[in-house]
């Protein structure tokens, strides 16, 4: 790896670090590495509900720079009875946690994504939607997804998650707080009661060309329906 490579460390939950994480910092710091202090405070656990899992997320934060010296931080509240970074609570937590942050400081911050539901599935690509949309408005500099499926099930996740993310977060660049707001109740409203029965999508190999590495039209189609209901809900992003 390059120096200017991203080099990360990961925070133990909550606000612990283990000694061979320590030995590894401690080389990135003398060798003048790029370092990423990564960590995904859970919202049910240790650090109880929404309130007390921000504060953590934010001490979290605080900490990665100060006992790491990060370069920057990746975040990721999950939550403990789904596991994603996608629920209502996490996205809560994500988005208090950044706007608290960057209105007192200039440190520079990310947020990785898990989704319940896998590729080739408009709820996938809803939830990846809400956190960007989340993030976006909460002053994220840097978004790291999608591991799709939970990020559990091997080769599950391709670029058109990504690509949700991405327009997704120009859609929301600059928008008022409070239509985001009513933007994202109704979208995750859309898609929270289906946790239990969320599909796990098509494999890489089975939503994609493997050689030409393009989308398939299928794919495509179901893009362009998630594509569809965020217009409605307001985005005009794809209108332009």
């Amino acid at each position: 790896m390059r120096q200017s490579d991203s080099h990360e460390v990961s925070q133990l939950n909550e606000l612990k670090i283990d000694v061979g994480a320590l030995c590894f910092t401690a080389h990135y710091v003398l060798n003048g590495n790029v370092i990423m202090c990564e960590q995904m405070p859970i919202y049910g656990g240790y650090a109880g509900g929404l309130e007390e899992t921000t504060i953590v997320d934010v001490a979290t934060h605080l900490n990665a720079f100060v006992m790491t010296q990060a370069s920057w931080h990746l975040d990721g509240p999950i939550h403990v009875r789904w596991g994603i970074t996608t629920a209502r609570e996490a996205l809560a937590v994500a988005g208090h946690c950044a706007r608290a942050i960057e209105a007192n400081t200039h440190l520079l911050l990310g947020n990785q994504y898990y989704t319940m539901a896998g590729p080739c599935t408009t709820m996938c690509l809803l939830e990846t939607a809400a956190q960007a949309i989340t993030d976006t408005a909460s002053g994220r500099e840097i978004l790291s997804g999608v591991a799709s499926s939970k990020g559990v099930a091997t080769n599950f996740t391709t670029a058109m998650e990504a690509r949700m993310m991405a327009e997704a977060a120009r859609a929301a660049a600059g928008m008022e707080l409070d239509q985001v707001n009513r933007i994202l109740d109704q979208l995750v409203g859309l898609y929270e009661k289906n946790y239990k029965t969320a599909p796990k999508g098509k494999s890489f190999a089975e939503c994609y060309d493997v050689v030409k590495l393009t989308p398939s039209q299928e794919y495509l189609d179901v893009y362009e329906e998630a594509v569809s209901t965020l217009t409605e809900l307001g985005l005009n992003y794809w209108r332009k």
